[in-house]
């Protein structure tokens, strides 16, 4: 134990001292990492110049305070932008769109013609889509807390998150660490929360963006797990492959996601289940955590029965079954 502690960085001491970190803090950025948000800068900044003439789209928001239609931009103007003419509290609440009564939308991803428009919080009559948007969102997150709490020499490397299934209990992100026989401490879990805390301090827009295949494989070129798995992708989405940003962390995902990481509430990496050996040192590991969206609370006792029940493994499908047959695992 002693051996792969010193792969992990130190605690993070108490959570009140997270609110230093609001808006400041930044994710670690190794070269190959700022050259992945480089590419994603350019690539973003292409496609905005491309739009050429400005349409006017009518966009017919459905909702409190009553009904209104909007003017707004095709291929420019969000839902969060919608949300801005509304008000502030709409800007503030709203955690994910509904495009024409059917089709979950994120807040920031342009809107594409005229359509009807619904802004989701968690207090919604169903609140299945945009709670399935948040479990997505938390196993985004899980790996961005991942690679700030390891030291470089844990040689870990982000493999994949399933599907979000609700009922089983927890969010997961799937790993590969350089050692075999890591059995993470308690002091280690609570350390890789802090981390999903501070990120959810910094407010971070989360940034929706479609690539071709060419320029997602150089974007994760130095990537093995992630180069592998995006021609499959590719194949079953006409090349095209979505990937989304949180400050400086990049991976693939069909999503939708929240709009921020603001949205994370209370939050609980319980478990970390060594799945199999990779290669001679390598082995993967299935993180595990519990959360609730911003402003749901709920007594320790009820809270502690949901992260017993996390703890238990995930059955989603294991990260060393074929990729072309997980229709569940970042393609989600």
């Amino acid at each position: 134990m002693a051996a792969t502690t010193k792969l992990f960085r130190k605690s993070l001491g108490a959570l009140t001292q997270i609110q230093q970190y609001r808006s400041i803090a930044k994710l670690p950025t190794s070269a190959s990492s700022a050259q992945r948000n480089e590419l994603f800068n350019l690539e973003q900044r292409r496609q905005q110049d491309a739009i050429g003439r400005v349409e006017k789209i009518e966009v017919r928001y459905l909702g409190l305070p009553e009904d209104v239609t909007l003017v707004m931009n095709n291929n420019i103007s969000t839902p969060y932008n919608c949300a801005q003419h509304l008000s502030e509290g709409h800007c503030k609440r709203s955690a994910l769109a509904l495009i024409d009564g059917s089709v979950p939308w994120d807040m920031h991803r342009p809107l594409q013609e005229s359509c009807t428009l619904q802004l989701l919080n968690f207090n919604v009559s169903d609140p299945h889509i945009v709670n399935k948007a948040f479990w997505r969102t938390c196993s985004f997150m899980l790996g961005a807390a991942l690679q700030r709490a390891f030291k470089q020499e844990a040689n870990l490397q982000l493999h994949s998150f399933p599907g979000p299934n609700i009922k089983s209990g927890s969010f997961v992100h799937d790993i590969v660490l350089g050692v075999q026989n890591w059995e993470p401490t308690k002091a280690e879990m609570r350390a890789i929360s802090a981390e999903m805390v501070k990120l959810a301090a910094q407010d971070l827009r989360i940034e929706r963006l479609e690539v071709d295949l060419d320029l997602a494989k150089e974007m994760f070129s130095d990537l093995r797990f992630k180069s592998e798995q995006l021609p499959s992708i590719a194949q079953q989405h006409q090349s095209r492959v979505t990937l989304y940003r949180l400050g400086e962390h990049i991976d693939i995902s069909r999503g939708p996601m929240v709009g921020s990481t603001r949205f994370l509430g209370k939050c609980t990496v319980v478990a970390a289940h060594k799945l199999a050996n990779e290669g001679a040192s390598n082995a993967f590991y299935r993180v595990q955590g519990v959360a609730l969206p911003t402003g749901f609370a709920l007594n320790h006792f009820a809270y502690g029965l949901l992260e017993q029940r996390a703890q238990k493994l995930n059955s989603a499908r294991l990260p060393t079954e074929p990729f072309e047959e997980q229709r569940q695992m970042q393609l989600s």
